[in-house]
């Protein structure tokens, strides 16, 4: 399974996050009523999230963990209100009781969330970050760019380095838990009493408002309807496939200068194993593509046979969408 490593400000925030077992970015709505790339970028991110995948969250060079993302009523990502992938600033007290996150008017800057559970603690005890990539230099890549980042993804293999610090530093808490953080159901049970189809996360509103005619103005938002095809659909041209990150860097053992984004990196199991048996990239292009990005995607391919598919590149499938 992957993880999501989350990043706070302080201790109080991650109390209450514990507590009431949510997460959710805040955003700043923006003042023409229309998404920015970097609000899509966030939305994309929360689309991509699975039941079974681990949290994590960062303070101060510290990570604290571990839990679980859960689904409730049927996901484990909602909108916090009906609507709120719909940049329009609402009024507070005639959506409060249909809000999720409802405490004060700072709320309504949460549009999308996600639910989860300890898993199975989540431990007071947190590791510094050079505790963690020391502990297994050669299984972290996305986990050393965290700092720029609201939160990321990471892989797999990422997450059970992270996930085997975590425990190993903490064993004597597992059995017999002292120092942990409290949770608890009661927001969750509120939620499963409202939640219905009018909370699902999906990529419709994204991108018909970020569309001119035929045209989606924002690469972003087409790749916000990529990865919601990719995680919803069984079969197709890209078929089932666990999108990774939006944000992918060179590791630092094989530096690769040239290449700071790409635009969606994935992998897929063997059905009922844990054995991955492809890689995937696309390449997004708003406008018409060229030649070019041709070079371009292939750029990409290479790394992902350096850092992922060592040697093997029958086990990548590239796409350009344009």
């Amino acid at each position: 399974m992957a993880g999501y490593i989350f990043t706070l400000d302080n201790i109080n925030s991650l109390n209450e996050l514990i507590l009431n077992q949510v997460y959710s970015t805040n955003l700043n709505i923006p003042l023409s009523n229309k998404w920015l790339i970097h609000h899509e970028g966030t939305f994309t991110d929360y689309l991509s999230m699975t039941e079974g995948d681990n949290v994590y969250f960062f303070i101060k060079r510290k990570i604290y963990g571990v839990g679980r993302l859960i689904n409730i009523n049927g996901d484990c990502k909602h909108l916090n209100f009906p609507c709120a992938d719909i940049p329009i600033t609402e009024d507070f007290l005639n959506l409060k009781d249909k809000m999720i996150l409802n405490k004060s008017t700072f709320n309504l800057g949460n549009r999308f969330l996600c639910t989860f559970e300890s898993a199975p603690h989540f431990f007071k005890n947190g590791i510094d970050m050079d505790d963690v990539l020391a502990s297994n230099p050669e299984a972290f890549k996305m986990l050393r760019v965290l700092w720029k980042l609201s939160f990321i993804k990471i892989d797999d293999v990422e997450n059970k380095a992270l996930y085997d610090i975590i425990l190993k530093t903490n064993e004597n808490e597992i059995a017999k838990p002292k120092h942990i953080f409290i949770s608890s159901e009661s927001l969750h049970t509120r939620m499963k009493s409202i939640i219905n189809q009018s909370y699902k996360v999906n990529a419709k509103n994204i991108l018909s408002l970020a569309s001119e005619g035929t045209k989606i103005r924002h690469e972003m938002a087409i790749e916000a309807g990529v990865v919601d095809y990719i995680k919803n659909t069984s079969d197709g041209v890209f078929g089932k496939w666990d999108y990774l990150s939006h944000q992918v860097v060179a590791s630092p053992f094989k530096p690769v200068d040239y290449m700071d984004k790409m635009d969606v990196f994935g992998y897929r199991f063997i059905p009922s194993y844990s054995t991955i048996s492809k890689y995937l990239t696309i390449e997004i292009k708003k406008d018409v593509a060229d030649t070019e990005v041709i070079n371009q995607l292939m750029k990409y391919v290479d790394w992902i046979n350096q850092e992922y598919s060592y040697g093997d590149y029958s086990m990548i499938e590239a796409f350009i969408v344009a």
